[in-house]
Parts: C-alpha cells; sequence; structure tokens
C-alpha cells in the first residue's frame, strides 16, 4: 500500500527517544522529510545519526522545551525555513506521571497540563496557519488509553490526556473545513526507558522477553508492545490512506483498556 507520504514533512515533538523516534524512522522509511524536536540536544543529536544510519535521510533536528511558547514557535518556523512546508504534525512530548490524587499537588497538576496539553496547542496553533496555506494536513496527539477509562493512582497524566483526547475531537470539527484531520492515539503498555527501569527493579531474574509476557500485565494480547508497533500506527493515521479519517481515537494497547 502507497501511504502518500512521499515528500511530506512531519514536525515530530519528543522526537528523540522512545515512540517519537521510532515514528521519526518510520516516516523517513516511508519517504517523509523528518524534523524532531527534544530539550537535550545530545539525545538529538544521537536521534538523528540513528535516522541516518536506519532511514538515510538527514533530519532537521531542534533544541525546543514544549511548555515555553516562544521554542514552539520557532520549531514550526525552523520547519518552514527548512523545507519549504509543514504537512503533518505528531504531539508526543511527555511522561508518565501516575500517583495517588492526594499526592498530587497544583504545582505537579500545573506542571503536567503544561506539558502534555498546553505543549499540543502551542504547536498546533503555531502549525495550523501553515497547513491551511498549503490545503489540508494532519494532527496526531499521542495520548493514552488510561485517559477514556482513568484507574487508580493514575493521576495527572490520565487528566492531562483525557483533556487532550476532548481537544483532539474539538479541533476535528474546527478544523475540517480547512482539510486538516486530527486524531488521537492512545498508548497502553509499550516498552519504554521508564518499564525498563521498573523491569530491572522489580524482576532483574527475569530476561525482558519473559518480563514482557508475564501475565501480572493483564494484557490480552499477552506481551508488552514495542515502540514499532505504536509508529506504524501513528504513521497510517497521518497519511493518506486514512484520508477520510479525523477526529477519532485508536487504542495501541494490546487489548488491555476496558473501553473502546
Amino acid at each position: 500500500m502507497d501511504l502518500g507520504l512521499t515528500g511530506k514533512v512531519v514536525l515530530i515533538t519528543g522526537g528523540s527517544r522512545g515512540i517519537g523516534l521510532e515514528t521519526a524512522v518510520a516516516f523517513a522509511l516511508e519517504g517523509a522529510k523528518v524534523a524532531i524536536c527534544a530539550r537535550d540536544e545530545a539525545q538529538l543529536k544521537a536521534a538523528a545519526d540513528h535516522i541516518r544510519q536506519t532511514a538515510d535521510i538527514e533530519t532537521l533536528t531542534i533544541a525546543a522545551d514544549v511548555t515555553k511558547p516562544e521554542d514552539c514557535i520557532r520549531a514550526v518556523n525552523d520547519t518552514m525555513q527548512h523545507y519549504g512546508q509543514l504537512d503533518i504534525l505528531v504531539n508526543n512530548a511527555g511522561a508518565a506521571a501516575a500517583r495517588p490524587f492526594e499526592l498530587i499537588d497544583d504545582e505537579q497538576w500545573a506542571s503536567d497540563l503544561d506539558l502534555k496539553l498546553f505543549g499540543a496547542i502551542r504547536f498546533a496553533r503555531a502549525a495550523v496557519p501553515h497547513m491551511r496555506e498549503s490545503g489540508g494536513g494532519a494532527i496526531i496527539n499521542v495520548t493514552t488509553s488510561w485517559a477514556k477509562t482513568p484507574p487508580a493512582s493514575s493521576m495527572p497524566s490520565s487528566v492531562s490526556r483525557a483533556a487532550g483526547q476532548a481537544m483532539t475531537k474539538a479541533m476535528s470539527h474546527d478544523l475540517a473545513k480547512d482539510q486538516i484531520r486530527v486524531n488521537t492515539v492512545c498508548i497502553g503498555t509499550i516498552r519504554s526507558a521508564q518499564l525498563e527501569a521498573r523491569w530491572k527493579r522489580e524482576s532483574p531474574e527475569l530476561t525482558w522477553e519473559q518480563y514482557a509476557r508475564d501475565p501480572r500485565h493483564n494484557i490480552p494480547l499477552g506481551r508488552i508492545g514495542n515502540t514499532e508497533e505504536a509508529a506504524k500506527v501513528i504513521v497510517f493515521m497521518a497519511s493518506d490512506a486514512a484520508s477520510y479519517v479525523t477526529g477519532t481515537s485508536i487504542n495501541i494497547d494490546g487489548g488491555s483498556a476496558p473501553s473502546l
């Protein structure tokens, strides 16, 4: 299947590692031009080297903090200046934060919302005019399946991501007239640096494969997912193959969410 991504320009926040980096590789392998942003310049350089070795393309790297409005605007402007267009935005920046309600203070609530919700708002606000001018585009907001049916001790992430899902639906209505599609992918248990640290802390006697298939995770497909599986869904949702899909969400969680 031709995904229609050759020559398209994609900007990925949180693109230096994990799902963001794997998504950048997947887009590059489909012929897209890629820009990635993150706060750590050393990680950005390592990510660009990995993309070049894997997909044989050069990647635009932008050191930016999504909690700083000026950085968000600069990242979009740098992408436009370098490539001359912006077709796809993947709002992926953020890290899991899960604690019981009574242990979260105002500063932690504000910090999480600033990173995960307002970061996506800032980047979309900067990107939309360029997409509108070029006749359309796609925005993918990376959220979590927890946001639909939050379990205990899942805050503040589940609440910030729930707001991101509501924003996705509202934006899809506002921007449909401009042929800008807005969707969200809802991440479940996917291999990450945080999860690997938990594995080594809780079950150092197990190999990763054993840990990933441990029944305690309660995943219907029987294993923890990997970043490549998440990246493939993101790329599909942003591609021409999903040209009639907007305002929707897809769980990438091995069937573990109790809701659609």
